[in-house]
């Protein structure tokens, strides 16, 4: 609970920000809410945030008790159900078909009550997979998690073969590049950078490389992100560890592959020549100023040993909403998601996820609550989803929108909360489809216009298929570096209570105004 908050009395507070919502809102915003009654509910909402309730559900989230929250597992469908729990204890109501009686959708959906379920699969690396890296003189096994993680859905490997570096492993003859030029990669394992050359125009997929590398003839493949980082994976703080990752190639076009680290993968191109100097950043370097190949053979040889097992489940979104008040906008949504999925058990190492994305579900959790038990009501309806899937490529998300529960165009925005638990407390927002200063009126509105940064399109994350859409979306990330992203160490104990607090304060502003502006 923010204790700085609670050393005012409720109505003192209520009275203070009420005054400050009507200084800093256009005259002609019609304010947020249509009665006095109406503010002061929305305010006893803002005034009970509270970060130990948060951090309590994050903890939670995060325990051995839900082993990660894999996707298609037993454990996520737990997790499923103690969510829709916990939306019932707060008041709030489960879906069932659809929010609008008047709807002409029909009844149904395809899901059952407050749960939408598709069949995904969960693939899991066995304990104790090997990455050894030999020379003609000597050979090395990699340590787990240090310098090396299987590709979380790649196949079982028994595969030994040269290590050949093939740039960033791109081949588009439009733009004249063609990283496999000048080598043999037959039989062969390749090693690519992560991302793209600054210079290239258009998009690469990791599952695009992977499906040059296997046209190319190779067995496996080691992909690392280089020592130049761009300003995006600057500002994220990007590290050269390897992290938990879904290749998501289709079966057909895959190969065994893992990422290691920047510092392995410098190691694997040394030579005498560059003994005060980074080979792989020269490398680097040249790609990303010119199309011309770089590739060349390591004089390394590597060897990918796992086991990979794939069972079926069922993918589960949660859905709960709050109705809106105004008969002529109540058919009108405003969409707060936030992904709970993580990466389970992998490879015999427990992913909590307590960053990525317990502390996103754990402030919705706290915004729905809030609302619903001050008996803050809006003109439009909103709707809270918990997707899963986001982590094997927004699958959660994308079937929302598959079979939404009105009419697409009934859904006026969306506001996505991820990775909101530790940072230099600061919150990232990215906006699509809104004038930036739409977010950054709900800021001023609680006094953390301050500490905004206003960006354009994320390219990753659950508001991507709504945007997609044509619906209007606004991303929450708390700022700075997240050093935990993807690892065993994402826990609860490094998770910022008050970067909780921050967050959610500025979730329910933005609902408020989203909800209620005309």
């Amino acid at each position: 609970m923010n204790d700085s908050t609670r050393s005012f009395s409720p109505s003192l507070v209520v009275v203070t920000l009420l005054g400050i919502i009507l200084i800093l809102l256009p005259l002609g915003a019609q304010g947020f809410a249509q009665s006095e009654e109406d503010h002061r509910a929305w305010f006893r909402a803002l005034d009970s945030l509270s970060n130990e309730r948060m951090l309590a559900d994050v903890t939670t989230l995060s325990s051995p008790a839900f082993n990660g929250r894999q996707t298609g597992t037993a454990d996520d469908a737990s997790s499923a159900k103690w969510i829709a729990d916990r939306f019932l204890a707060s008041g709030l109501s489960l879906v069932s078909g659809r929010l609008n009686p008047t709807s002409p959708m029909g009844p149904g959906r395809g899901y059952a009550t407050g749960f939408m379920t598709t069949v995904v699969t969960a693939p899991n690396i066995a304990p104790d997979p090997l990455l050894r890296i030999s020379t003609a003189s000597d050979s090395l096994t990699q340590q787990l998690g240090i310098d090396y993680l299987p590709i979380l859905d790649s196949p079982s490997a028994e595969v030994r073969g040269p290590i050949v570096f093939v740039g960033y492993g791109v081949i588009d003859a439009a733009q004249g590049i063609d990283d496999y030029a000048g080598v043999d990669t037959t039989n062969a394992i390749v090693l690519f950078l992560r991302g793209k050359p600054t210079h290239y125009k258009g998009t690469i997929s990791h599952a695009d490389k992977v499906r040059f590398a296997r046209q190319k003839g190779a067995l496996g493949y080691l992909t690392a992100t280089g020592p130049v980082l761009s300003s995006y994976e600057a500002r994220r703080g990007v590290t050269g560890e390897p992290s938990a990752f879904y290749g998501l190639s289709s079966p057909s076009e895959t190969l065994p592959g893992a990422w290691i680290s920047t510092t392995l993968a410098e190691q694997i191109l040394a030579a005498p020549e560059y003994a005060q100097l980074s080979r792989l950043q020269e490398l680097q370097e040249k790609l990303n100023r010119s199309p011309a190949t770089q590739s060349i053979n390591t004089g390394h040889y590597g060897s990918l040993d796992w086991q990979t097992r794939s069972e079926e489940g069922l993918l589960m979104n949660v859905l709960a909403f709050l109705p809106g008040n105004d008969p002529e906008k109540t058919q009108e949504i405003i969409v707060i998601g936030a992904h709970r999925d993580h990466f389970g058990r992998q490879a015999g190492l427990l992913f909590p996820g307590a960053d990525d994305n317990a502390s996103g579900t754990a402030v919705m959790l706290e915004v729905a609550r809030a609302m619903a038990k001050a008996g803050a009501r809006s003109k439009r309806t909103i709707l809270f989803v918990s997707f899963s899937g986001e982590e094997q490529g927004l699958v959660g998300s994308r079937l929302y929108l598959e079979r939404p529960v009105e009419p697409i165009s009934s859904t006026k925005a969306m506001i996505n909360i991820d990775h909101a638990g530790i940072g230099n407390g600061r919150l990232t927002i990215g906006v699509t489809g809104f004038e930036k200063n739409v977010a950054l009126e709900a800021g001023q509105t609680v006094g953390l216009a301050e500490k905004l940064d206003l960006f354009g399109f994320f390219p990753g994350g659950d508001h991507v298929p709504f945007k997609e859409a044509g619906i209007p979306t606004v991303t929450i990330v708390s700022g700075g570096i997240h050093p935990h992203f993807h690892k065993p160490s994402d826990r609860a104990d490094t998770i910022n209570p008050e970067i909780l607090q921050t967050v959610a304060r500025y979730v329910l502003a933005l609902t408020w105004q989203l909800a209620n502006t005309p």
